[in-house]
């Protein structure tokens, strides 16, 4: 299988390269800027992308290009900062630009026989986010395209297949970015077989390998990722694989009885049950700070799994190892130990709420895997698609949507506000059922705030809580805009809510976008 290295130099777009280089059907890894040269090249690469990054490549201590990418002879494209390392390293200058150049930007080929160009109009809109420039292109290279205040925006040196870009082709505002890493590939001479056929076949001939004839003890939620991963780990080793249900008094309404209901007509694997919700909740009494819940939740399900795991799990053998969900935007968001020099936004149950004295070996078959690719792996399994396209809900569930200090009347509440926001959303069309239904929104919830407001019910004062809905569309969740829900279903919601939910008085509409928020509150 032909793969790309991505190197990244601290961009925030870094990921999204590889979502657009898988999404062309070509497997790529991501890889620090300073790996070791052995552990990049054991991929092993047939071309490299070197990504953006806000660093100078003239001040010092500034990511350098390793001395391997060029002496390798494979095929190489600059993004940004990328482009300026191959300009500085090929004998190019680089410079602060008199004018820098951020957002949208006007493209214009100048040289209408580029191979990274090919089939692009004359002019078109790309995305730019920079303050340097190349100020001189390399001997050998040529000036292919300008931007409004870039005048060397794209150079290439196709006989040596080396490109590079002074903008983000990753990103939707670039609006021919998917049809220049085609081009890229092309050049490059890479096959297009990253396929769910050829994800499924990977991932289980690693499960293989690392887990061998030993127990695997997996926890299922009931989710999307959870579910595709255990069957995953099922489909490698299968009666090795114990699946553990954990009620954490966190679910939403009904998911305790679906989630058994759904895994014994799905996936023909063990499943234990455990109702642990009193646990929870009083590890979880009088906490607000929403990285200690995170924490707390993340040691408590590992302290649980380790208990069930003796009771269910053969004793002289043992389990050591502990099946988890996590996907690629879970490590981006908590800063994986691959993105070091990226910052941190929040903690994830999965990544890094877990205790340092855990007694697991984690297998994680969906680490480097996007959630549409998830999905794709999930309906080539054969699970149903109503499964597959479920809403996302995050590991420490309702924790994490109950803003403020836990109680059960308080989980209650919500759990019934978020059931309507769900029947609602679905009754209007709005929840993404399918690839068919792109423009839907991909998650939506409820949200308690640690706020009251002052109402009025009857003919009476009221002060209690504010209830805010979440609605967002995106299709890879590492980025997300607000759903535009249609004015009379927001009333229909707001209204049932008020209504129906005891304790809430007020509903309010989320307009964020991730960025600068996230998906969820906490």
């Amino acid at each position: 299988m032909h793969a790309i290295a991505i190197l990244d130099f601290g961009s925030q777009y870094s990921q999204l390269i590889a979502r657009r280089v898988r999404e062309a059907g070509v497997y790529c890894e991501l890889f620090a800027h300073d790996a070791p040269a052995e552990q990049v090249l054991a991929l092993p690469p047939q071309a490299f992308i070197l990504s953006g990054g806000p660093n100078s490549v003239y001040d010092a201590g500034a990511p350098a290009l390793p001395d391997y990418v060029l002496a390798s002879g494979l095929p190489v494209l600059g993004i940004c900062y990328g482009m300026q390392l191959l300009a500085q390293a090929l004998g190019g200058r680089v410079a602060a630009s008199p004018q820098r150049e951020y957002g949208r930007s006007q493209l214009l080929i100048t040289h209408p026989g580029s191979v990274l160009l090919a089939s692009l109009p004359a002019t078109s809109q790309v995305w730019a986010s920079h303050g340097d420039r190349v100020a001189a292109a390399p001997p050998g290279f040529q000036v292919v395209a300008a931007s409004d205040h870039c005048p060397i925006a794209v150079m290439e040196a196709p006989e040596r297949r080396l490109f590079a870009l002074q903008f983000h082709p990753e990103v939707n505002h670039t609006t021919h970015g998917r049809a220049i890493l085609a081009n890229f590939i092309a050049a490059a001479g890479l096959r297009a077989d990253w396929t769910p056929v050829s994800m499924v076949g990977e991932a289980v001939a690693k499960i293989r390998a690392q887990v061998g004839d030993a127990p695997v003890v997996a926890g299922v939620s009931g989710g999307v990722d959870s579910m595709v991963a255990a069957a995953l780990v099922h489909r490698a080793v299968g009666p090795q694989l114990t699946c553990i249900f954990v009620d954490t008094g966190l679910l939403r309404a009904g998911e305790p009885e679906s989630v058994v209901e759904t895994f014994g007509r799905t996936l023909n694997a063990r499943l234990v049950a455990v109702n642990a919700a009193e646990e929870f909740l009083e590890a979880l009494q009088g906490v607000t700070d929403p990285e200690q819940k995170r924490k707390i939740i993340g040691e408590k399900f590992i302290r649980l799994f380790e208990r069930e795991a003796r009771r269910v799990v053969d004793h002289e053998s043992g389990a050591r190892f502990l099946m988890q969900g996590t996907i690629y935007p879970d490590v981006v968001e908590s800063r994986g130990p691959e993105r070091q020099s990226a910052a941190k936004i929040k903690t994830h149950h999965n990544v890094g709420g877990l205790p340092p004295d855990l007694k697991f070996e984690l297998v994680e078959p969906l680490r480097y895997l996007f959630k549409d690719e998830v999905r794709a792996v999930g309906l080539e399994l054969g699970l149903p698609e109503a499964l597959v396209w479920r809403q996302p809900f995050p590991g420490p569930g309702l924790a994490v949507r109950c803003l403020g200090a836990i109680t059960w009347e308080r989980l209650e509440r919500l759990r019934a506000a978020d059931k309507i926001v769900t029947e609602e959303l679905a009754a209007a069309g709005l929840l993404q059922a399918g690839a068919d239904h792109p423009a839907a929104t991909a998650q939506a919830f409820a949200v308690l705030l640690p706020v009251r407001s002052v109402g009025v019910m009857g003919d009476g004062r009221t002060y209690q809580e504010v209830c805010a809905i979440r609605a967002v569309t995106t299709d890879d969740f590492m980025t997300a805009d607000w759903a535009r829900l249609p004015y009379d279903v927001l009333a229909r919601l707001s209204s049932r809510i008020v209504n129906e939910v005891s304790g809430i008085n007020r509903v309010v509409y989320d307009i964020s976008s991730k960025p600068p928020a996230t998906i969820e509150w906490e």
